[in-house]
């Protein structure tokens, strides 16, 4: 069992606090952040909780999976390493024979 959590669903206006807050009542919260979008700042309707245990991250997976959290249904889970991506290019790409 990891004690890093994926929570998903999240209302817009969450914030970091209030998620910490909330999943304090299942343990002790090592950290809690709402994910957002580089560009607006807005929130992406995610984010993760670390728990200081691993009975803790169960529990809190127990109180909250599937259960209402501002209005929405929210999913929790173990968090899982994110996957590799390949590299971004950015520049121009000649061989296309435009200005990309």
């Amino acid at each position: 069992m990891a004690k890093k959590l994926y929570v998903g669903g999240l209302p817009y206006s969450t914030t970091d606090s209030e998620l910490a807050d909330a999943f304090s009542k299942a343990g002790a919260v090592e950290s809690a952040s709402v994910i957002t979008d580089r560009m607006t700042g807005r929130s992406k309707g995610f984010g993760f909780v670390e728990m200081a245990s691993d009975a803790e991250a169960e529990a809190a997976i127990q109180m909250w999976n599937g259960k209402d959290f501002g209005g929405r249904t929210i999913t929790v889970d173990a968090a899982r390493p994110m996957a590799e991506r390949p590299a971004r290019r950015f520049g121009g790409d000649t061989s296309r024979g435009g200005n990309y």
